[in-house]
């Protein structure tokens, strides 16, 4: 039996440098900024990456393979809970494509293979939107948000 998959894209336009966007999101000491994680990896294909919490815990949330990268332009990654680490029916995939538009970039993030209805498709379809935002407010203006926020009333 085939497990139901489904798969989020989202898409943002940034004053910035393709250069600059790969790096915010490929360089730890930038993630860390905007992402409050850092996103570790020698960035070679085949190569593992982990998503490591940027505090005193430094815990690692995510991991997963480089499956494609050509900077600056294009990096696809596998995309899974840590604690799901050792299931291979865990993992996601996510792919950045980073596009020049003049004096801008068109950045589209699509995560895909996603289990539908999982605790890590709800999670993502919260989560892209503010990371991506505060990446964007941080290459744009130097401020990131608080990517931890939640709505007030909450």
């Amino acid at each position: 039996m085939t497990r139901e998959t489904t798969s989020f894209v989202y898409v943002t336009y940034i004053a910035s440098t393709p250069e600059k966007v790969f790096e915010a999101i490929t360089r730890p000491d930038i993630a860390r900024r905007y992402w409050g994680h850092e996103n570790v990896s020698d960035w070679k294909p085949g190569s593992t990456w982990a998503h490591v919490r940027a505090n005193d815990e430094r815990t690692t949330e995510l991991v997963g393979k480089v499956v494609e990268i050509s900077p600056p332009t294009r990096l696809v990654i596998t995309w899974a809970s840590a604690s799901q680490a050792a299931d291979p029916g865990a993992y996601s995939r996510v792919t950045f494509e980073i596009e020049e538009y003049e004096d801008m970039v068109r950045l589209t993030v699509t995560h895909d293979e996603l289990e539908a209805g999982s605790g890590m498709a709800k999670g993502i379809t919260q989560g892209w939107p503010i990371v991506l935002s505060s990446l964007k407010s941080f290459l744009e203006t130097g401020r990131s948000l608080d990517v931890f926020a939640k709505p007030i009333g909450a």
